[in-house]
Order: structure tokens, then C-alpha cells, then sequence
């Protein structure tokens, strides 16, 4: 199943002009909301954490390896002259990146659906930023928005989950999988009647088997989708058939 590291902002000392905190402390609000569309969907994660740095989340992502994806959030600053007068979203892909532009367009996307602003919302190659620059993984860094701008800074403040959804639907589609709404996290008991369960890295019967899971198993239940649910066994993330999970 695709594995990805989130690395939230780190910058505690960019305040936001609402007065709400800092860019760490809202981008860390966001990436608590996209958690649950992570689970839902089986894409399981990594992430830094507010004492880190982008150097060290690189590093920490790097030396663990096997991630699918790089997924950096940030809110951005117009600079010295235009505080406060520059709105948008901005996707940054390296240039050399196929993936990378790729789930950038992707991500783009899905961002303007939400942003009231749609047309100010484009990708962006560059190189000159460490957490697109330096993973060993296809990676983006999205600037959601303008922490100076008081708009921007408010729509923040007011739509995390509506952002979050739309993050985690670029990640599906980047991903080619189905979006999974959350559903309320319970405790499902595999009951097959002796045989294992088959978990899968995709809803359906041609979904490559990641693991068996034996008869009598508990499993966590995170979304459902057409008659298979999304669990969580032994630490992977997979997809199960519903007729044979009593929840």
C-alpha cells in the first residue's frame, strides 16, 4: 500500500495576521485533519514532528526509505512590500520530476475546487527548496495559502477539513485509488469460518494480497467502500472483503 512522509510546517516563528499562531501550529492543525482521509484511504504514513526542522525531516524520511511520496505543507509570505497583498496556492515540484509534476497537477487540482480563489492556484518547479530538492521520493511542497494575507489566513483558519479532503483526494488519485470517506474507527472481528481473510492493496479481487489474516482476528476498521472495508492489521493498511468482517 503507498506509504508517504507528511511533513508539516516546522516555522513557529511565522505568524499568522489573524493572530491565530504560527504557520507550525495551523499546518499541524491541517495535518490532524488529513490523518483521518489518510487511514480511510490505506495510505499509511510517516510524520515529522514540531521540534523537527526541514533538514531533519528530510533526513528522518530519507534514512527510513520505502516512502511512495514526499508531502510537505506550508503557508507562504508575500515579503517585505506586499504584505498582506498577495493571495494563492502554490504546488512546488522538482523540474526533473515526472511524479512529482504529476502529483502536482493532481493536487492543483483538487485545490481549486476548494480555494475561493481557483484561478490563483497553480504548480510551480523549483529547485532552491530543500524538502522538494532533497528526498529520495517524488515530493511536493504546497503553499496553502498566504499566512500575511488576512483572507487567505482566514480561509485556512475556517476550511482545514475541506483541505484535507482535498489533499487526500490528489493522493488517491495520484495513487489510483478510490476515495474512502472516514468512517467512525471501531474494532471488526474476521469470521470466516476457518479460512484467512485476504487483505489487499486494492478493493476488489484483483487487489495484490498484502497479508492473511486468520479467522477470529481483531482488526481496526477505518472506511468502507462498496463492500470492502479499509482496516488497519499488524501495522499495514489494507483493504478486506465485508461480508466477512463482523463489526
Amino acid at each position: 500500500m503507498p506509504k508517504i512522509y507528511l511533513s508539516p510546517s516546522t516555522q513557529e516563528s511565522n505568524p499568522y495576521i489573524t493572530g491565530s499562531g504560527s504557520e507550525e501550529y495551523n499546518m499541524n492543525l491541517l495535518a490532524d485533519e488529513l490523518e483521518p482521509y489518510l487511514y480511510s484511504n490505506a495510505i499509511s504514513f510517516v510524520r515529522n514532528t514540531p521540534d523537527m526542522t526541514a533538514a531533519s525531516s528530510i533526513a528522518q524520511a530519507n534514512s527510513i526509505g520505502g516512502f511512495d511520496f514526499y508531502l510537505a505543507l506550508h503557508s507562504n509570505a508575500a515579503g517585505e512590500g506586499n504584505e498582506g497583498n498577495i493571495r494563492g496556492v502554490i504546488v512546488f515540484y522538482y523540474p526533473t520530476s515526472s511524479e512529482g509534476k504529476r502529483a502536482a497537477e493532481l493536487f492543483a487540482a483538487r485545490l481549486r475546487e476548494v480555494y475561493p480563489l481557483p484561478d490563483l492556484v497553480r504548480t510551480m518547479s523549483t529547485t532552491t527548496l530543500g524538502e522538494v530538492r532533497l528526498p529520495n521520493f517524488p515530493s511536493n511542497l504546497i503553499e496553502i495559502g498566504y499566512h500575511d494575507n488576512y483572507e487567505d489566513a482566514l480561509w485556512v483558519e475556517n476550511n482545514r477539513d475541506a483541505i484535507a479532503q482535498a489533499l487526500a483526494r490528489g493522493l488517491t488519485d495520484y495513487f489510483g485509488l478510490p476515495f474512502i470517506y472516514p468512517t467512525t474507527q471501531r474494532i471488526g472481528v474476521v469470521q470466516t469460518g476457518g479460512a484467512p481473510l485476504r487483505l489487499r492493496s486494492y478493493p476488489g479481487a484483483n487487489g495484490a494480497v498484502l497479508a492473511q489474516m486468520p479467522n477470529g482476528t481483531s482488526v481496526m476498521i477505518y472506511g468502507e467502500w462498496q463492500g470492502w472495508y479499509v482496516v488497519g492489521y499488524e501495522g499495514q493498511l489494507g483493504y478486506a472483503a465485508q461480508a466477512y468482517i463482523v463489526a
